[in-house]
Formats: C-alpha cells, sequence, structure tokens
C-alpha cells in the first residue's frame, strides 16, 4: 500500500505529524508527506518518511507567487504518476482539510480522509470529528485511527525524529540551558531585552547558556548572548539543532517550531506563550513543561503572565522547577 500524509504548516506542525506518520507507515509499505516550503526540514528528519513532496497551498507560499513549491498542476501530475492507495490530511486545528482534499482527488488518490468538522462536499472517504481539548499530535493520531492505522506496539507515541547528531564541537562539553529568541511569524517573540535579562540571570545562577536562532537573527541572538552564553546564531540547521537540544537540560523558547523540537529529543521545555498560536499545539507535546504566559489576550491566568509581562526571574524559576522535576 502507498500512502500520503499532507501536513501544510510550519516546523512545528509537521514535527507534530510524527506519531501519526508513525501509524501509518505501520500499515503501508511507503509513505510520502506532502507540506509546505517551511515545514519540509521537519519532514526529513521524521522516522518512516520515505518520500517528501513539497507545495505551497494559496495564502501559504513562503517564498513568493513564483517560489518552490507553487507549481499545483505539476504535483496533481506527479500524484496520479504515483498512483497512492490511501491519503491522510492532517489540518492544523481551525483550518480546513478540503483545499487539499480537492487536489488529492484531482490527483485520483483511491480514498482521503481527514479531520473535518463542516460539510466535506464528497472530498473524503473518511470525515473524523477531533475530540474537544485535543492536541494536534493526539488528534492526528485519532484521525490516522479512524483510517485503520494505528502505532506499533510499543510506540509511546510520542513526538520523535531521527538520531541526531553530535553537536559538542558547537556547544563545548558540559551541561546548558537552551535559549532560543526568536520566533518563525512575526510577533511571537518574547521582548529581546528581557530575553538577554534571562540569559544572563540564567548564568549568574549557574548554567551555562547557549543561544540559538536562524540565518536572519543573528544580530538578536549577539544582542542576546551578550558576553555570557555561547552563541550559535545561524549556525544550526534543524538536524543540528536537534542535537543541541538534545544535550541541554532545557529549552526556553516563545516560538513552538524549536519547542516541539526540544519535544522530540526528549528535552524539557519553558514555554513563552505566543498570543497568537493555534490552540492545539501550544504545548510542547508528551515532555515536562512550564507555560509562562496567558495563550488569549484577555487577562493573566492565575499565576501567570502574558507573554509581555514574563519575567527574567521568572523564566530562571521555571528552568530551576523543571530541573528540580527532573531530579
Amino acid at each position: 500500500m502507498k500512502a500520503l500524509v499532507a501536513r501544510p504548516g510550519g516546523l512545528g506542525g509537521v514535527l507534530l505529524a510524527g506519531p501519526a506518520v508513525r501509524a501509518v507507515a505501520n500499515g503501508a509499505g511507503r509513505v510520502t508527506l506532502l507540506c509546505g516550503t517551511r515545514g519540509a526540514p521537519a519532514a526529513r528528519l521524521l522516522p518512516h518518511v520515505d518520500d517528501v513532496l513539497v507545495w505551497d497551498p494559496p495564502g501559504e507560499r513562503a517564498d513568493g507567487p513564483a517560489g518552490p513549491g507553487t507549481d499545483t498542476d505539476g504535483l496533481v501530475g506527479r500524484l496520479r504518476q504515483e498512483a497512492y492507495d490511501v491519503a491522510l490530511v492532517l489540518a492544523p486545528d481551525g483550518l480546513s482539510p478540503l483545499p487539499v482534499a480537492e487536489l488529492l482527488r484531482a490527483a485520483r488518490v483511491r480514498r482521503v480522509g481527514a479531520d473535518c468538522a463542516g460539510r466535506a462536499d464528497g472530498l473524503l472517504d473518511v470525515r473524523h470529528r477531533r475530540l474537544p481539548g485535543r492536541h494536534d499530535a493526539e488528534a492526528a493520531l485519532d484521525t490516522a485511527a479512524a483510517m485503520g492505522f494505528g502505532l506499533r506496539d510499543g510506540d509511546d507515541g510520542r513526538l520523535r525524529v531521527l538520531p541526531a547528531p553530535d553537536t559538542a564541537a558547537l556547544t563545548g562539553n558540559g551541561p546548558y540551558v537552551v535559549v532560543h529568541p526568536g520566533a518563525g511569524a512575526p510577533g511571537r517573540a518574547w521582548d529581546t531585552g528581557r530575553c538577554a535579562e534571562a540569559v544572563a540571570l540564567l548564568a549568574d545562577a549557574g548554567h551555562r547558556v547557549v543561544v540559538t536562532g536562524g540565518p536572519a537573527e543573528t544580530a538578536l541572538t549577539r544582542r542576546v548572548s551578550g558576553d555570557t552564553a555561547v552563541d550559535l546564531g545561524g549556525r544550526t540547521c534543524p538536524r543540528t539543532l536537534a542535537g543541541v537540544l538534545r544535550c541541554a537540560d532545557a529549552l526556553v523558547a516563545g516560538d513552538t517550531g524549536p519547542a516541539h523540537l526540544a519535544a522530540a529529543v526528549g528535552t524539557p521545555v519553558v514555554s513563552l506563550y505566543p498570543p497568537v498560536a493555534p490552540a492545539g499545539h501550544r504545548d510542547p507535546y508528551g515532555v515536562p513543561a512550564v507555560l509562562l504566559g496567558d495563550p488569549g489576550r484577555g487577562p493573566a491566568a492565575p499565576g501567570g503572565h502574558r507573554p509581555e509581562e514574563a519575567t527574567a526571574k521568572d523564566v530562571v524559576r521555571a528552568v530551576r522547577e523543571l530541573l528540580r522535576a527532573g531530579g
């Protein structure tokens, strides 16, 4: 059986599809993951993915109208040529799977299923309805189960990635805490000054600190690192970042992508709630976590703060709490 799993979104969202991908692979001979440009690096980190197809739906094109992954006709032709037996569409919470399902119907995929609360207009053979309060990773597994796919015996359903490389040459030896100050979307980053203060206070508390960020965030990581932390801004790809996170005591981040990558390698997370993160995948899945800030725009949650109100001392206390809990 040839199966396709479609998961629009960025790095974090694709990582959350990993357990469902493993469930599909348990019943299929070959699994292809269809995702957008932003999610493709994560797709290549997932176990049991045999092929990655990149397509950016209208409105989600990462590199403009003429960017890579926008050739819809070419994609439909390739999907027809591959002749997939079954496809599972894992749309993020609150987004319709039907545009992707329509494309798969045009490609003559034999059986298509998705999590869909509204009318499917004949596009879906299996229409699963998400249970209230389900995390995106859990909802994806539920949808896979509705399609007849389940995890292998002994698979705990947590996030996983392929083995990460040894990154001691980047981080140096000894324990450390990772701080990731950037964000994948505007408005989701924590205040730079407070982040720099948190790095300084973590160092004062005896932690070695490693600061990470993408190629466009080198000025940010340099400012946050100061003279205290190891600055890895622009020096990691998703695979090497997984290695850095795997050996960390904890990650401090407001971006869901690095948070889910940390969860995939078993590292605890201090999560600074981005105000507009989708409800279905804010929380790091399957690892100890401390959540700072209110996910909504209303009053702060009891005992918590909105992201702009979280302080550097809050972060240090949260890291201490995670390390104490981990023994």
